[in-house]
Order: structure tokens, then C-alpha cells, then sequence
């Protein structure tokens, strides 16, 4: 058995942070879960104890440094010194930019960016003197590419990707032990897209492939013992990412053509949704939203990049899967150019 580790987890009431709350605690980990909801707290709480863990619930904004920064110094007294902080948290509002308020705007943009840089900054008041830690920044395959009605979270997660870099940069200069990793996810069966603010006519859902957030939470945890700057799950997300390096006025034109149809279902919204925004909503939100029928468990890329075969597995992996996209590209703009039918064994090559 690991040694007895103390993990805090931000939005650990739901989705990815849930989940890997409990991945923590089936190691036998102290877990400090933070969040807004009670309900959601007192049923992530009761979750983490029956999976084998110690669990402190404790309702905090992310967006009030304060507040972070009280919860991290409660966390120290009682379950000891921080090994590992995860930034987790997030809100949206699914619209067109031109549809959201600034008010809106401002709070998505304070807890998925800020919530992450305030998270960061309490555990680095507490890691650097030691010397010793990790920070496990939660990111996304829209922090490298940006995709129609979620200007407020791929604006946020682009900003953090940035500002990993320079904080990487920094540590470095300092020869710091303290290690930040970043974790980019795909499209997760999380509950997000029901509690989430939409101002969209149909339902909200996840771009396909859809995973599970345990797979992401399992990702999570091992990036968390080990030495990787980067994790990234799914091939989805590598194929995104290398797609909008090669052909990035293509990706454009495709998700302008796609990427209000994929992000939505055929049920029809009753007005526009409220949400999380402002205000946690009543209940407990559980660890999946509403997508399981069609939600993958398993990725072979993660297991690839685990095992140190993402040189080969990986890059064949993502060239097939750019290898279709540049394919209905092809198809939809009529466009027989050798560029395109060369990218993806392009992206195969460089692995």
C-alpha cells in the first residue's frame, strides 16, 4: 500500500474531481474536498470514507483567494502538509459569445482560471519551503484549440496553459522540487453539461468520443507519482491538438460547420438554464452526467503514454484519427490536395 498521501481537490463535488477524489482515497489518502455545494460535499465526503480514505469537506469559492487560501492552512492542520493540489474546478455558460453578459463572463473566467491560479498560489505558500509537492493542473484539448459556444472555458484554459509554462519556468529558474504537471482531457460524461448555465436551444453534451472521469481521474493520480510535465488522454485530444497545429484554418472551418451540432442533443432546452453560475445548486450532482450509454472506460492512448509507448502507439494512433478528420474535411470542401491527404501520415511520423 502507498504511503498515506494529503490530496486536496478542487470541484470535487462532481464529474473529474469526484472521481478523482475517490481514485486518492482507494490509495488510502487524506482527501480535503473543496467546494461550494453542502449536498454535493457531504456525498463526495461519505464516497472518499467508503472508498478506503480520510475526507475534510469544506465549502469554498475558488474565486476568493481568501477563501482558498484559509481552506489550504485548515487543510494542514488537520491532515498535515499538502502533498498534492488539484486544480479542478470550472464553470461555463454554453452560448455564443455575443449572447453572454460580462457579469457572466467575468465568473466563469474567475473560477476556471483564477480558481486555479488562487489554488496554486496556496500551495505553493505551503510547498516551496518544504521543497517538496505537486500541482496537478487540470487541463482540456480546448486549451490548444478553441471550438464554438465556450468562449468563457477555452478562454480559461488557454490563459492557464500559459500560465503553467511560465510557473514551470520559474521553479526551474529556483531548482525547486516542487513539480506542476498538466492533465488535458477529452470530451467527459461529467454532469456539466446539465448544471452548467446554457443559453443554447438543445440540450448540452460533450463533443464525441465521450469518456468516463474515472478515466480521467486515473490519469490524474498517475501523474501525480510521476515525472511528466504533460499527460494527455485520449487520442481525441492528441488529435486535436496535432490537427490544429498542421491545419488550423481547416479545424476552423470544420468545427464552424460541426461544432454547434455536436455539442448539442435532440431534447430541446425549456428556456434558457440558469445553472451553477452564481450560485451551487441544490443536491448532489454525482460523478456522471447523462451520457453513459455512449461513454468510453477505456483509452489506449493513456495506457500507451503510461507504459512509455507513446512514441509509437500514440503517434499511430493520432495519425489515424487526424487521418479521418483531414478525411470529412476532404469530403466536405471538396478539396483532393495532396496537403491533406499527406497531413496524417504527417502527424504518424512525428509521434
Amino acid at each position: 500500500m502507498p504511503e498515506r498521501r494529503v490530496i486536496v481537490v478542487t470541484g470535487a463535488t462532481s464529474g473529474v474531481g469526484r472521481a478523482t477524489a475517490c481514485a486518492f482515497a482507494h490509495e488510502g489518502a487524506a482527501v480535503a474536498l473543496l467546494a461550494r455545494g453542502e449536498d454535493g460535499l457531504d456525498a463526495a465526503r461519505r464516497d472518499v470514507e467508503a472508498a478506503g480514505g480520510t475526507a475534510l469537506a469544506l465549502s469554498v469559492d475558488v474565486a476568493d483567494h481568501e477563501q482558498v487560501d484559509a481552506a489550504a492552512e485548515r487543510v494542514e492542520q488537520e491532515l498535515g502538509p499538502i502533498d498534492v493540489w488539484v486544480n479542478n474546478a470550472m464553470t461555463t455558460v454554453f452560448a455564443e459569445f455575443a449572447d453572454i453578459e460580462p457579469a457572466e463572463f467575468r465568473r466563469a473566467t474567475e473560477v476556471t482560471y483564477l480558481g486555479s491560479v488562487w489554488g496554486a498560489h496556496a500551495a505553493l505558500r505551503r510547498m516551496l519551503p518544504r521543497d517538496r509537492g505537486t500541482i496537478v493542473q487540470v487541463g482540456s484539448a480546448l486549451a490548444f484549440r478553441g471550438i464554438p459556444l465556450q468562449t468563457p472555458y477555452c478562454g480559461a484554459k488557454h490563459a492557464l496553459q500559459g500560465f503553467v509554462e511560465a510557473l514551470r519556468c520559474e521553479l526551474r529558474h529556483r531548482r525547486s522540487n516542487v513539480r506542476v504537471t498538466a492533465v488535458h482531457l477529452p470530451g467527459l460524461n461529467t454532469p456539466q453539461f446539465d448544471r452548467c448555465r446554457s443559453k443554447m436551444p438543445r440540450h448540452a453534451q460533450p463533443v464525441p468520443p465521450v469518456f468516463q472521469p474515472e478515466l480521467a481521474a486515473d490519469a490524474i493520480v498517475w501523474a501525480s507519482r510521476h515525472d511528466r510535465r504533460v499527460v494527455y488522454v485520449g487520442s481525441s485530444t492528441v488529435a486535436t491538438i496535432l490537427a490544429n497545429r498542421l491545419a488550423p484554418s481547416l479545424v476552423e472551418w470544420y468545427l464552424a460547420k460541426t461544432g454547434y451540432g455536436s455539442q448539442q442533443t435532440d431534447a430541446r432546452e425549456q428556456g434558457e438554464r440558469p445553472g451553477n453560475l452564481f450560485e451551487p445548486l441544490p443536491g448532489d450532482p454525482g460523478m456522471h452526467g447523462p451520457f453513459d450509454s455512449e461513454a468510453h472506460a477505456h483509452s489506449v492512448q493513456l495506457a500507451a503514454t503510461k507504459h512509455r509507448l507513446v512514441s509509437g502507439a500514440l503517434g499511430v494512433g493520432a495519425g489515424l484519427a487526424v487521418g479521418g478528420l483531414i478525411g470529412v474535411l476532404e469530403r466536405r470542401n471538396g478539396n483532393g490536395s495532396g496537403r491533406l491527404r499527406h497531413l496524417a501520415a504527417t502527424v504518424a511520423g512525428r509521434g
